[in-house]
């Protein structure tokens, strides 16, 4: 993901690689995964008017922008709630690491009414298509104690409900996305799942260029998935004047696959969540995902474009640029100087689920110009083919958030305050494809991020292509230094991408920040989780288009093993360093004395400051544990979390 002239390139050359697997062979999902996935409720279909945004009243205290100085009332609120909830599921989780000499339940117990002694976890995961999606899927799975198994030695369930923060961008902005959408369910459920349960959610047989199945509760031959995708975007273009964008079409087409609603669920806003019952409890972590800002008529994007973040309350950005944050379940109101003028209505309806997580994986609106290769109805392309000349082809990439909701607001340093349209792109077009700005930020305090990694940095020259190399770790550490952008973030050193290849960085989970002595600021340790091959190659083109179930599960399955190293057969120790890890900070904090064992897991596993820079040529491993067989006729024998103790059997290759 580097600038949309390459993006542009890439997807010229990748238009015909949609795959062409047959259908899938379902597992048949138990009685328990059935019930749950009947009883799925989603974010609320709460906008007014469909896709489409209608005015309202607006409320009593009028909606206003506010200085990005501080988190936000809701936020502070919430987090009173879910620290507090975090605490037995993190004790329990610390004493199932078995961290050897440390009684990690008496620690727990002894700091529990002090949030500010307590570990706080994030997890951050990358864009990369359905990539990202599904690997990513299978490091959320490991973390999750809904998981069969998950809680068995070896294991790290638990790890998720443990968490503060989880943050997504593009492809796992959609994976995060779509568990919140879907009353933040647990992946094992999706994957349970059949289409007579949740329509075609997460059923990647279909190219999202052809559409749903018919059948579920989609009812959409291609044809109708057209129609459908015009007469939504286009009642928005008419009402209002409302500006439209290809990730319009994009967003609508995302929601087939990834809301459990029939057509997508138009209505179903991002800021609902916000008033689920579970979430609103502080029973779930709080979702966030990204974007950048790219000024009108700017072609590339630098280390200095503003990051967004969506919030289920707000959007807005704690860079020194914009530095502000409007209400999300407002945004497509008309503010002026951060409020809407008495004498105008506020809109509601802007921020609908699709849109946003279209917004974060822009990249992906040149999949939407493949149309013309498909039987989209003529009205269709023809409407595509104005906004591309409306835009120019310079900015078919683009989000548009139009009325700008920082109009006139921070003009000294907001390089849109004068503009009345907010452009928004694809949030890993500045390199950062790991969604992590959000967790620096000195505000939130957090003390660990669990960054998964599945973006495609290496190519067939470097052995083979689609695999990370650390380029989204060293951009944002570049960030971090860069005195005009980085407002009191601080970030571990990281080494050049030809070091991670040299000392094997991204083959396995490395700590990154381990001694807190050596920042100034408040520098999260980062634990580094890079896609690499497990039990199957899961670095498959970031615009491949359609999956069967069986690969589905595979990648998925392997991403489960690279969070767990296997479940801990690569290190017995493994997850007793996942444990040092979320402890280290908290430690700091309390002068309690580092374990020796933890001692030991850091020099195993923090990156010690050495370089290598020199070229490492050809030299991707192959995979560590017998390859998972996936063929579109066959069907996927190991459970993709449940066949753990048969591959920890396996014959595995050293790291």
């Amino acid at each position: 993901m580097k600038t949309s002239s390459l993006v542009l390139q890439l997807a010229t050359a990748l238009s015909l690689a949609d795959s062409t697997l047959a259908n899938a062979i379902y597992q048949e999902p138990s009685l328990e995964a059935a019930r749950a996935i009947n009883a799925w409720k989603r974010a609320a279909p709460d906008a007014p008017n469909g896709y489409t945004p209608a005015a309202v009243d607006c409320p009593s205290t009028r909606p206003t922008i506010r200085l990005a100085n501080g988190l936000s009332d809701e936020e502070t609120s919430w987090l009173e709630k879910r620290r507090s909830n975090t605490v037995s599921s993190m004790r329990e989780f610390l004493v199932r690491m078995n961290i050897t000499g440390f009684d990690a339940g008496a620690y727990v117990d002894s700091h529990a009414k002090n949030s500010s002694a307590m570990p706080n976890v994030a997890i951050a995961v990358s864009g990369g298509g359905w990539r990202a999606l599904m690997n990513g899927a299978g490091a959320l799975a490991a973390y999750d104690n809904r998981t069969p198994n998950a809680t068995n030695t070896g294991q790290l369930g638990g790890l998720l409900q443990s968490a503060t923060y989880l943050a997504g961008l593009s492809g796992g902005g959609w994976l995060v996305g779509s568990l919140f959408v879907n009353n933040y369910t647990s992946v094992q459920d999706l994957i349970n799942s059949t289409p007579d349960q949740s329509g075609d959610l997460w059923q990647f047989s279909n190219s999202i260029l052809k559409g749903p199945e018919s059948g579920g509760i989609q009812i959409l031959s291609t044809v109708q998935y057209y129609d459908d995708l015009y007469d939504t975007v286009n009642a928005k273009s008419e009402a209002r004047n409302f500006n439209t964008s290809l990730t319009d079409y994009w967003g609508r087409a995302l929601s087939f696959q990834l809301v459990n609603a029939t057509d997508g669920g138009p209505a179903y806003t991002w800021s609902s969540i916000a008033n689920d019952t579970e979430f609103a409890a502080g029973n779930t972590p709080l979702p966030i995902l990204v974007a950048d800002g790219r000024a009108p008529g700017e072609i590339l994007i630098s280390g200095n474009a503003t990051n967004y973040e969506f919030n289920p309350w707000e959007i807005g950005s704690f860079d020194p640029t914009v530095y502000g944050f409007a209400p999300l379940r407002y945004v497509g109101s008309n503010f002026t100087g951060g409020k809407v003028d008495s004498n105008q209505q506020c809109i509601e309806g802007f921020d609908n689920v699709g849109y946003v997580m279209g917004t974060s994986s822009s990249l992906f609106n040149q999949l939407i110009l493949n149309l013309n290769s498909t039987d989209a109805p003529q009205l269709l392309k023809s409407v595509i083919a104005n906004v591309l000349t409306d835009l120019g082809e310079d900015q078919n990439d683009i989000a548009d958030w139009t009325p700008n909701p920082f109009y006139h607001f921070n003009n000294k340093t907001n390089p849109n305050a004068a503009n009345k349209r907010l452009t928004l792109v694809d949030g890993g077009e500045d390199l950062q494809n790991i969604p992590l700005n959000p967790l620096i930020q000195p505000v939130r305090h957090v003390d660990v991020i669990f960054a998964v990694d599945s973006s495609a940095d290496t190519t067939a020259d470097n052995g083979a292509a689609n695999w990370p190399n650390g380029t989204a770790l060293v951009a944002t550490y570049q960030r971090s230094l860069n005195e005009t952008i980085e407002n009191g973030t601080a970030f571990p050193s990281i080494p050049d991408q030809n070091t991670f290849v040299n000392l094997g960085l991204n083959k396995r989970p490395t700590f990154f920040g381990c001694d807190s002595s050596n920042f100034t600021g408040d520098a999260p340790l980062v634990v580094y989780v890079p896609n690499t091959p497990y039990v199957y190659n899961s670095n498959v083109s970031t615009f491949t288009l359609s999956y069967n179930n069986t690969e589905r599960n595979a990648i998925i399955e392997n991403g489960y093993d690279v969070a767990t190293m296997a479940n801990g057969t690569l290190d017995a120790d493994f997850p007793a360093c996942v444990g040092c890890a979320v402890l280290s900070r908290s430690l700091n904090r309390t002068g309690t004395t580092v374990p020796d064992i933890c001692k030991t897991c850091f020099t195993k596993y923090c990156w010690d400051g050495t370089l290598n820079s020199t070229n490492p040529g050809k030299t991707f491993a192959s995979s560590k544990l017998v390859q998972i067989k996936v063929s579109a006729a066959g069907t996927f024998v190991p459970n993709a979390m449940g066949a753990v103790a048969a591959i920890a059997a396996a014959v595995f290759l050293m790291l």
